[in-house]
């Protein structure tokens, strides 16, 4: 019965974005197909970066925009940095999915990212986190399939997903949850 409540008051949540936080059921028995450590990608300066060196960390991956309502939360990322980066490696994935909100260049996010928000944690390469060319990563973070229960594809810009010590998916969060939220802290914590 505790199962089936959980299992309904998901559901209404991902449908009605109450909380808009979405968690690894406790009783999942799917298999990742692939870890989040088999990834390579290249940083924003083209840098090939390879996943297997954050692990032991948590990792929270964000796909962020330069011209959002969101873009905002830029300022609370560096703040979580700031605050918890021996505990959780923030990367942000640039995407201009969501509204023709990321139209830059990789050179020109940076020099935004700087500028603006004194970004000190690390963001990669452009990349297309949905639809018929999204990459890979972002494939592995929004099919159950491959990451063992998670199917929520980002549904605009600044959506997080957190990775626990063991390369695990373990938490989706909806844009509107912001990166100093408590749920967030006080599982870096």
């Amino acid at each position: 019965m505790k199962n089936l409540k959980f299992y309904v008051a998901m559901i209404f949540s991902i449908f009605f974005g109450l909380n808009g936080i979405v968690a690894k059921p406790k009783n999942a028995k799917l298999t990742p197909m692939t870890s989040f450590y088999d990834f390579k990608m290249n940083d924003i300066n083209g840098k090939p970066v390879d996943f297997s060196n954050f692990k032991g960390k948590k990792v929270l991956i964000v796909n962020v925009a330069s011209q959002c309502g969101y873009t905002s939360q830029y300022k609370d990322l560096e703040e979580l940095h700031e605050k918890f980066g021996g505990k959780v490696t923030i990367i942000g994935f640039p995407a201009n999915n969501f509204g023709g909100q990321e139209p830059g260049t990789n050179s020109e996010i940076a020099t935004f990212c700087t500028k603006n928000y004194g970004v000190k944690f690390q963001i990669f390469e452009k990349i297309s986190v949905k639809g018929s060319d999204t990459a890979p990563l972002y494939k592995w973070l929004s099919s159950k399939e491959l990451n063992g229960w998670n199917d929520n594809a980002p549904s605009w810009n600044f959506c997080k997903y957190l990775v626990n010590e063991k390369g695990e998916l373990i938490k989706f969060f909806k844009s509107g949850v912001k990166p100093m939220d408590g749920e967030i802290v006080d599982l870096i914590k």
